[in-house]
């Protein structure tokens, strides 16, 4: 990549990782659009899982107080099930249905029963979401506005939500570094330089969105964080159609 490119996705990353130090949520869905866009898939992917470890490893340490750590550990015994379930298939999805998928799922965990609410102090729940989060990671890169919505099923405040899931994507994308790195048959390498840039932007990024974070209410935080969930659901779902309908019109001809 040349050194434009490289600053450029820099100023990318900045940007991608403040977004998500204030909110928790939706940077690493941006960066990951951008990524595919102009790399392969297991190189993106990769590239995306270095980022946002470095993005969320930070977060969490700066928040390292407001953890909630039951959830994180039974969250990860979901994760090594779908990771054991994906290393025996070594699938890859197809695009359209991934991105439908992504944007279907948060509003599906919105209609559910009262008593089967998102719940990120439930053992069960914890363990199922963390299975179904890691396979749409595997399969689009992000575990997307799903697992946003199950943490703001709970009763934990701006900051618990924030650090307690930055702790668990820190471990979803070292398991994504894993899979895309090492164990699918096109296992992909990263320029050293670009994952040096990757981890000093990210790490700025959520710095600077700190402050912001301490001044916003709860009810500030949770009404906008349902704002962006629904706006990025919607849009995966409109774009993951339109891709499925201009494929079939391909084929068609």
């Amino acid at each position: 990549m040349t050194p434009l490119l490289i600053a450029a996705l820099g100023l990318l990353m900045v940007a991608t990782a403040f977004l998500s130090g204030l909110f928790g949520m939706a940077g690493g869905m941006i960066l990951i659009g951008v990524l595919l866009a102009l790399m392969p898939l297991p190189t993106a992917m990769v590239l995306h899982a270095i980022t946002q470890m470095a993005s969320n490893g930070w977060r969490a340490f700066l928040w390292r107080a407001h953890i909630r750590w039951r959830p994180v550990f039974v969250y990860l015994i979901g994760c090594a099930l779908a990771l054991g379930l994906w290393s025996l298939s070594r699938y890859v999805p197809d695009k359209p249905i991934a991105l439908l998928l992504l944007g279907v799922t948060p509003f599906m965990a919105r209609l559910m029963p009262a008593n089967l609410k998102p719940n990120p102090d439930s053992i069960w729940q914890g363990s199922f979401y963390g299975f179904v989060c890691m396979g749409l990671m595997l399969m689009t890169g992000v575990s997307g506005p799903l697992m946003d919505t199950f943490f703001l099923g709970g009763k934990f405040d701006r900051r618990e939500i924030v650090a307690t899931k930055a702790t668990c994507q820190v471990a979803s994308h070292l398991v994504k570094l894993v899979y895309f790195g090492g164990i699918i048959d096109q296992a992909a390498s990263l320029d050293p330089v670009l994952a040096a840039v990757a981890i000093a932007a990210s790490m700025l990024g959520t710095t600077l969105a700190r402050r912001i974070l301490e001044a916003m209410s709860d009810a500030q935080f949770r009404t906008w964080a349902g704002r962006l969930i629904t706006t990025v659901a919607s849009y995966y779902i409109l774009y993951g159609g339109w891709l499925l309908v201009t494929r079939s019109s391909a084929m068609a001809f």
